[in-house]
């Protein structure tokens, strides 16, 4: 069977190269726009990572990932963050709201599937 991954991401093209990057590996995928869309694409359904963005408008990456974390059924699941922040005051945000890692864009597609393979336990 499949993984299950989610990308969210404002950038329709960032959610495309995510998703091809995530298929060829043999990953499904779902897309969401940003943490309001995430969150209705998550309820009822289980993914084994989510990859969000950190700048989003409605509801940002951190945001995103302190409602899941907050709702058991996504407690434990892989977040990654995947943005062109690199500044440590953000990473570290991210650290304590629960993100599982960091991943600086623009991404390398083998390093990406790596870090994603990694923390799902492929």
């Amino acid at each position: 069977m499949s993984k299950k991954a989610l990308t969210v991401d404002d950038s329709k093209t960032m959610r495309e190269m995510v998703t091809l990057t995530l298929k060829s590996a043999g990953f499904e995928v779902q897309e969401a726009g940003d943490g309001v869309e995430a969150i209705k694409v998550l309820n009822g359904n289980r993914v084994d990572v989510i990859i969000t963005d950190l700048n989003m408008p409605n509801m940002n990456g951190i945001e995103l990932i302190r409602a899941l974390r907050a709702d058991p059924a996504h407690k434990m699941t892989p977040i990654l963050m995947l943005t062109t922040e690199a500044d440590g005051s953000k990473k570290e945000e991210g650290k304590v709201a629960g993100a599982t890692g960091w991943i600086v864009k623009p991404f390398q597609p083998e390093k990406l599937v790596a870090v994603v393979q990694k923390v799902v336990g492929g």
